[in-house]
């Protein structure tokens, strides 16, 4: 028997700050859910160091 993958799986959080305010480069981060328990997209303060400030990190993948 062939085993499944799971429930965890990877995405992709990208700033939207950052990306409005028209500076060059991103913020991202990579984590991962249980996309079993949340079926919608995340959204997440995490650090921006080219802003230098918490922001929301939203799922792009």
């Amino acid at each position: 028997m062939a085993k499944s993958k799971g429930n965890r799986v990877q995405v992709i959080m990208e700033c939207t700050e950052h990306k409005s305010s028209g500076m060059p480069g991103t913020s991202r981060y990579i984590t991962t859910k249980n996309r079993k328990n949340t079926t919608e997209r995340l959204e997440l303060k995490k650090y921006n160091p080219i802003l230098k400030k918490q922001t929301v990190h939203k799922e792009i993948k």
